[in-house]
């Protein structure tokens, strides 16, 4: 079994690195149609990146994943062609319209933006012809299991980042509020707004509270279960986070799976070359909001009530002030330039900057008016870390096999690799016999160890001559490019070889599969007259259009989410988890969200434990 390491790449840059730090996959977005409009490249970045990636055998993922009117449809399309030409693996997308098209023979992927939260829902997308599916994030790891047991699609899953609390491809709060559509690619994040919460009576519950802002997810301690579940591809979400973030966070897990992977005979990685690290991942020490496991296991507190912002790593107590100096009990070490914060007497995240470090005492840039003896310190800067960071951070080398070998008119130069990829290279000399062979061996082994920037490292080297050369390191040098030149394009070329294994469209354009619903409405997300015909063929005799095209929000929910507001304050409906200091909200309560003159309503769907929030036109006289 293959386990692949992937990772978001905002650019070529970044693509890159993930590479380089250890990625067996990148995900980036071309320049239109990816659901992140800040993280758009050029078709030559796009295949650039491409290049290295395969190098590794490394695959390149091209997020075609917003939802189309009819006027981008055929643009779309085109797109896809050109992915296709330039080597692109395969394409992630949301827009079921597509497959009714003239697509490239390319691999496709269901993005989590096709709501994939259900068996039926997922045996449907392997049915139409998706080569994976990208599991919701809600996903547990008992509902892994049945999915594994009753499909064969391959199965890719979250394991790290920025979670949305509503049910991907269901969420239509941000298009409701100011017509930036999440679907579309350029969410506002009204999750992560305050909000006030008021009952039926205008009775203020909490004000000014995060109320629908989630920690971020990692499912770093349960790698072994998702495997044994039957995930074979692990996604990291960030695809609009900085260089630093990619490279923690790959090489975080790139070290976690080889882990595994080292008392595991049945995994292997999906790609190749060992990756050498030069610094210690840490993922508390980059951009995060605390964390949490959501749904894996079982249902918990999730949120981060106070603060929408970066934590950083928790660091420790204040044990004194004296005038400005600030002493703190920490193992970690500080450093000037810091960025240090704390939760103030009123709930609220304050922060500041270290000027002067000895041991564990430390100037502030200002003195904190909130922080006394006892308040805890986190640090969501880490000064000397992002240093350590804008270095050079890792290498990501193939081990290669050389063999020196007699020609009538020169010398050969064959490199094998750990792939089982070959190639030579010949050059013509005169082959003059060495007064020192041990010394000419010496040399001889030198130069051909010398792989500089290339992706290869020599681990062997075999001769097959007819006496010991003298051979001068500029013939040796530029026999040693050639080969390394043809083993690169050896690589490239089984790369591409493989990728002709995916099935052709017509065979998904063939098929009738039933959907497992005859009438959808406007979760279907149906934009375009494509795809209201790809429903239509497959037995939908009943359908609507989505929000984005009709603004209808009268009665819809704009978010559905598996996070539920009345469990989190302790309130739940069903009792399973109530505080000894929850808030008073009776169960008849009718529950509402108020934030910048903007009404909600929340509904609460016990029986499927999910939470839907709908707009209120009319406001409540409030208390």
């Amino acid at each position: 079994m293959y386990l692949e390491l992937l990772s978001p790449a905002k650019n070529y840059e970044q693509g890159r690195e993930a590479i380089n730090h250890g990625a067996d996959a990148v995900y980036i977005g071309a320049a239109n149609f990816g659901a992140r409009v800040g993280a758009a490249n050029s078709l030559a970045e796009v295949e650039q990146l491409t290049r290295h990636a395969h190098l590794y055998h490394a695959k390149v993922f091209a997020t075609v994943n917003t939802l189309l009117f009819d006027t981008e449809v055929e643009e779309a399309v085109w797109l896809m062609h050109q992915l296709y030409n330039i080597g692109v693996d395969a394409v992630i997308m949301q827009d079921l319209g597509l497959l009714e098209c003239d697509l490239p023979p390319i691999e496709l992927h269901a993005s989590t933006q096709t709501h994939n939260a259900s068996l039926e829902r997922i045996q449907f997308m392997e049915r139409v012809g998706f080569k994976r599916v990208i599991l919701a994030r809600e996903t547990s790891l008992e509902q892994m299991r049945e999915i594994r047991r009753n499909t064969t699609v391959d199965l890719e899953a979250f394991v790290q980042g920025a979670l949305c609390v509503s049910y991907s491809g269901q969420c239509y709060m941000s298009q409701y509020l100011n017509g930036r559509s999440g679907n579309r690619g350029c969410c506002s994040q009204p999750c992560r707004s305050a909000y006030d919460l008021y009952n039926q009576r205008g009775e203020l519950l909490q004000k000014g509270q995060h109320l629908l802002s989630l920690k971020d997810f990692s499912a770093a301690s349960h790698l072994q279960q998702m495997i044994d579940a039957g995930i074979t591809s692990f996604k990291i979400e960030g695809r609009l986070k900085d260089m630093g973030y990619v490279k923690n966070v790959t090489a975080y897990y790139r070290r976690l799976l080889d882990d595994i992977m080292a008392h595991r005979s049945d995994c292997r990685p999906a790609s190749s070359g060992h990756t050498e690290l030069y610094f210690v991942p840490d993922l508390e020490k980059t951009f995060n909001r605390g964390f949490t496991d959501y749904f894996l296991q079982e249902r918990k507190p999730m949120a981060t009530l106070n603060t929408q912002k970066s934590l950083g790593k928790k660091l420790g107590p204040v044990i004194k002030i004296d005038g400005n100096n600030i002493t703190l009990r920490s193992p970690e070490p500080l450093t000037a330039g810091d960025g240090l914060c704390f939760f103030n007497p009123k709930g609220e995240l304050e922060g500041f900057l270290v000027n002067r470090v000895g041991g564990n005492t430390f100037q502030p840039n200002r003195m904190p008016g909130g922080l006394a003896v006892g308040t805890l310190l986190w640090r969501n800067h880490d000064q000397a870390f992002e240093k350590q960071l804008q270095r050079r951070t890792s290498s990501r080398k193939v081990a290669v096999t050389a063999t020196l070998a007699d020609t009538p008119n020169g010398l050969q130069l064959q490199l094998l690799d750990s792939d089982g990829c070959q190639a030579a290279a010949s050059i013509e000399c005169t082959k003059e016999t060495a007064q020192n062979p041990q010394l000419a061996q010496e040399q001889t082994d030198k130069q051909l160890r010398k792989m500089g920037d290339t992706i290869f490292q020599t681990s062997e080297i075999h001769y097959r001559l007819g006496g010991a050369y003298f051979l001068p390191s500029a013939l040796l040098g530029d026999l040693r490019r050639k080969a390394v030149a043809a083993l690169e394009e050896a690589r490239l070329a089984w790369h591409l070889a493989r990728r002709g294994h995916s099935a052709p469209l017509a065979e998904r354009q063939a098929n009738t599969t039933p959907y497992f619903e005859t009438a959808v409405d406007y979760r279907a997300n149906i934009l375009n007259q494509q795809a209201k015909q790809f429903y239509r063929r497959h037995g939908v005799q009943q359908m609507e259009y989505g929000l984005e095209r009709t603004l209808d929000y009268h009665g819809k929910a704009l978010m559905t989410t598996k996070y539920c507001i009345r469990y989190e304050l302790g309130c739940c409906l069903q009792g399973k988890n109530a505080k000894p200091d929850k808030l008073h909200i009776d169960n008849n309560d009718q529950l509402y969200l108020h934030n910048n003159k903007h009404w909600f309503g929340l509904h609460f769907d016990c029986r499927n434990c999910q939470m839907l929030i709908t707009a209120e036109k009319i406001p409540l006289k409030t208390k």
